[in-house]
């Protein structure tokens, strides 16, 4: 039994490109689809994630209210984030919404500091 915890803890401690590396083996060597071994992972993963989220190094842009000049927000976001102004209109327009996910610290605030200064309320998730 101790050798399956010990399995367990090393899948759970997998880096992601690991978990692709090990998706790739179970599709071609086992006939297993790699979507099914994702899943599992990632079920491990997220039943162990609480030390992840005291390292958390990916954040979310949230726009929660565009504010007074909501068309300074508009072209903002347009400029951000590289969409059409119809697109960026539409996040403007449907706040609470995510401009960015995934992206650095560094990059997160710098975000919120720009949509702020153009009378936007933001938070980092």
């Amino acid at each position: 039994m101790a050798d399956l915890k010990d399995f367990a803890e090393q899948l759970v401690n997998l880096t992601v490109k690991e978990v692709n590396e090990l998706a790739d083996i179970l599709k071609e060597e086992y006939g297993i689809e790699p979507a099914a071994a994702a899943v599992a992972v990632a079920g491990g993963v997220a039943a162990g994630g609480g030390e992840a989220a005291e390292e958390k190094s990916e954040f979310d842009v949230v726009l929660t209210a565009a504010g007074a000049s909501k068309l300074a927000v508009v072209k903002l976001v347009k400029e951000l984030t590289g969409l059409g102004l119809k697109e960026a209109k539409e996040i403007v327009d449907s706040a609470p919404k995510a401009i960015k996910e995934g992206v650095s610290k560094d990059e997160a605030e710098g975000l919120k500091k720009s949509l702020e200064e153009a009378g936007a309320e933001v938070e980092l998730k």
